[in-house]
């Protein structure tokens, strides 16, 4: 066994599966404190994150998808403490265009097939290392951005893919406040107790 960013590792053979242990340690939760505290954007992904994962039509063919207003809501206390939001998805619908315009995220991607590209640009554009990222995504195009960044989380929902390489899985599912949940946890580590 070996440390992965503060956190347990076992490597199997090729892949590296990292877990939070039932206790936290002291070490491990003053690691996610530190991370916490630098963390300057904070991205996510859209189906099975800040959606439910389902894919509704009406019956003219319009696409429908459901949000969660506390997600919403989580969004704007992150920007409120000056981080920047971003959306990083593969789908590429004016829905998503519409709900980041509404939440006043300045970086939304759509149509994304290479994530760790993005957040490399995103990185490049507002000069902040990887380490004070965060990403929440829940299927297996989310995997190598979860390994990219300072702190990984996923919906409880998420493919066990997604399960292995993250810090922390939800106890809600996608669509259900799951983001929310993320955010109210990096809040409470931002400021002091």
């Amino acid at each position: 066994m070996r440390k992965n960013r503060g956190i347990a590792s076992l490597s199997k053979g090729t892949k590296t599966v990292r877990s939070l242990k039932k206790k936290d340690s002291p070490q491990s939760l003053n690691r996610q404190e530190k991370v916490f505290k630098s963390l300057k954007l904070f991205a996510t992904d859209v189906d099975g994150v800040l959606t439910d994962a389902g894919m509704y039509y009406g019956e003219s063919g319009e696409e429908f998808k459901k949000f969660h207003t506390r997600d919403g809501m989580g969004i704007k206390l992150l920007q409120a403490q000056g981080l920047i939001t971003a959306i990083i998805t593969m789908e590429n619908t004016k829905i998503v265009a519409r709900r980041g315009k509404k939440l006043g995220i300045p970086e939304v991607f759509q149509g994304a097939k290479d994530k760790v590209a993005i957040l490399r640009h995103l990185s490049d554009k507002y000069g902040i290392p990887f380490a004070q990222m965060a990403y929440i995504g829940d299927d297996v195009n989310d995997v190598e951005a979860l390994k990219a960044v300072g702190y990984a989380a996923a919906p409880a929902d998420c493919v066990e893919q997604v399960r292995q390489v993250v810090h922390y899985v939800c106890k809600k599912n996608g669509g259900e406040g799951a983001v929310r949940e993320v955010i109210d946890k990096i809040l409470a580590g931002k400021t002091p107790q």
